[in-house]
């Protein structure tokens, strides 16, 4: 055949090479090594490269927000730094330390005469408080200036009011202790520059905030205490009494908040 001297000459060419077996003794699978060769692990440098970004440090975790006890300190020293009503209320105004202060639309600090013997202290400020910037303007502080009136009292000469918070908790909610803790400072100073003789505090919560460990509100309602406050060097007579808007809710309660109303008016007159 004309073929063989060529096949000859071909595989003496192999021989030469050095190649010992012209087939294997068994077929090779072409698809098989393909498909292993796709399941190889990386080469040695993409696993070295992924090692090291393993061992890189992580970056810098963000700054936690400051504690409550960072807060209640920031302010404790705005608060004793403020040497007037007007600069406790730039005080009040700009401090951050309260979340309160980012989701309510005003500061509510005052309202009335600053002159005045009595200082009434409520909850928070409502929906239409925060609208206005005044404490006590809605529904329960109309109701709040009826009882006033009864007794000889009015925000425009001879009365000053305030709350225990100045922002307006979200929805209405009730404040938390952490709140309360965190303004506390600002109100204590706030008592100490009126320095009024009597302080009616307007429900359970004010009453809870000033006078820690007692009772709730339809157990020490009426009942006269000694209040200590930071920055006086005498305690003020205080007495608390039911807020106006629990009594549009339960009006039945209206003939207590009158003998507490008579008891306020007896004790301004004693001093």
């Amino acid at each position: 055949m004309d073929g063989v001297p060529a096949l000859e000459t071909l595989l003496a060419w192999y021989l030469g090479a050095g190649a010992d077996d012209a087939v294997g003794d068994a077929p090779n699978d072409r698809f098989a090594q393909e498909a292993g060769r796709r399941r190889s692990p990386p080469p040695p440098v993409a696993a070295a490269a992924t090692e090291t970004a393993a061992r890189a440090p992580a970056p810098p975790a963000p700054l936690a927000p400051d504690s409550p006890a960072a807060a209640i300190a920031a302010a404790r020293a705005a608060a004793m730094a403020a040497g007037t009503l007007d600069e406790l209320r730039l005080a009040v105004s700009s401090f951050d330390g309260c979340a309160l202060r980012r989701t309510a639309t005003h500061t509510v600090f005052a309202d009335g005469v600053a002159r005045s013997r009595v200082m009434f202290i409520g909850e928070a400020p409502g929906a239409e408080e925060d609208r206005i910037g005044r404490p006590f303007v809605g529904a329960s502080g109309q109701l709040l200036d009826r009882m006033l009136a009864a007794i000889g009292l009015d925000r425009a000469v001879n009365a000053y009011i305030t709350n225990i918070l100045f922002w307006r908790p979200p929805v209405n909610r009730k404040p938390t202790d952490t709140e309360i803790a965190i303004c506390r400072p600002f109100v204590e100073r706030h008592i100490a520059l009126i320095d009024p003789l009597v302080i009616v505090l307007v429900g359970g919560t004010a009453s809870a905030g000033l006078l820690p460990g007692s009772a709730g509100i339809t157990r020490i309602r009426g009942q006269w205490v000694k209040l200590d406050v930071n920055g006086l060097p005498h305690p003020v007579q205080a007495i608390p009494m039911y807020h106006p808007s629990f009594l549009l809710r339960s009006p039945e309660r209206k003939r207590e908040s009158w003998i507490d109303l008579l008891s306020i008016k007896s004790k301004l007159k004693e001093t």
